[in-house]
């Protein structure tokens, strides 16, 4: 269940900021991040009550136990108590990390989210997943915890670089594909991210996810929906951090998207028009990833401790159709060696 409120729009600090002045909290901290101390706290700061600071590295890379256990003893060297508040000021690391944080710290304490990145907005702030990535798996270790609200300032995006906003477009893309099939009809059109109505996007996809939320909250069966893209994806992604080039997580899941497309239109869920359409339109956004034949077998080695494995069969959520899933469905190595060809056939039209 979503019993917490999401705000959207410019006026929601200033909505945030009235909520904390009515509230006893007995201490508030700040989660940054270098980029976000520098770009996001000079705007936020001033509306705040008195708080602390504390500030961690960027990037998924320290997205681990060693930068919780940091956290953790500034918040102890504060003497933070249970009483006390962490506002998590940041992209989907900072969300997904400080909420973790937050949930485990003397056995759980309040946290909210102001998501700045568009990946965070329309995706990483809703639903209460949290968690941390634990020797190459991402989001191995975490939890489910509400926060106690998500304030969404869509002009914090005008901070991000364009590879940051792409990454997140690539949720955004998700989000169509897996359920508002006109929507992805007039997506396809939509090719300068800097001249979208982004606040009408990120409103579109925290509805979406919202939605499947309400109805499965701890990832049972639909919510599994909001993982296409992300089973070959996350192992991609997974992969390229050990490598001198890191992919942003919106880049292997573009990626992903397409290698999973393929794979439903094998299965027969999808047609190949739409697997094309979908190829076509991610290639028109996104950089080509170069991947070797050499490398599939410790792709899928990563793939094998997916969250969303049973029994030890590898199960993936494919599109049947647009704005449709099919979730559990088992892929095999063939299949995702296929997949990947299939990807890497593309090189040239990228």
């Amino acid at each position: 269940m979503i019993d917490y409120p999401i705000q959207i729009g410019d006026d929601s600090l200033q909505k945030l900021s009235s909520k904390l002045q009515e509230s006893s909290f007995s201490q508030i901290l700040v989660l940054v991040d270098s980029n976000t101390k520098k770009n996001c706290y000079p705007i936020l700061s001033p509306l705040l009550p008195p708080h602390q600071v504390v500030e961690i590295l960027p990037g998924e890379i320290h997205k681990t136990l060693d930068t919780c256990s940091f956290i953790w003893e500034k918040m102890t060297q504060l003497a933070f108590d249970r009483k006390g508040l962490v506002l998590n000021l940041g992209g989907g690391v900072i969300g997904d990390m400080g909420g973790f944080v937050a949930g485990t710290y003397k056995r759980g304490i309040d946290f909210i989210q102001i998501p700045t990145t568009l990946l965070s907005q329309v995706d990483a702030s809703v639903g209460g997943k949290l968690g941390i990535d634990f020797q190459g798996f991402k989001n191995h270790i975490g939890l489910f915890k509400e926060p106690l609200g998500v304030y969404i300032y869509p002009s914090f995006l005008d901070t991000l670089s364009d590879r940051e906003l792409r990454s997140g477009f690539a949720e955004v893309i998700k989000h169509h594909l897996i359920g508002d099939a006109p929507a992805w009809e007039r997506l396809q059109h939509q090719k300068e991210l800097r001249q979208l109505d982004f606040a009408q996007l990120i409103e579109h996809s925290v509805q979406l996810k919202s939605h499947i939320v309400e109805i499965d909250p701890f990832e049972h069966g639909l919510r599994k929906a909001l993982n296409f893209g992300h089973t070959i994806g996350h192992a991609i992604e997974s992969f390229r951090l050990e490598g001198k080039n890191p992919l942003l997580h919106g880049e292997a899941i573009a990626a992903g998207m397409i290698c999973e497309s393929y794979i439903s239109y094998q299965k027969g869920l999808l047609s190949e028009a739409a697997c094309t359409a979908i190829t076509d339109y991610i290639l028109s956004i996104y950089d080509f990833t170069p991947l070797s034949s050499a490398n599939y077998e410790e792709i899928f080695g990563r793939m094998k401790n997916d969250k969303k494995n049973r029994q030890g069969k590898i199960l993936c959520t494919l599109l049947d159709g647009i704005g449709q899933v099919s979730v559990n469905q088992e892929i095999a190595w063939q299949e995702m060696e296929s997949s990947l060809n299939y990807y890497q056939s593309l090189h040239q039209r990228a």
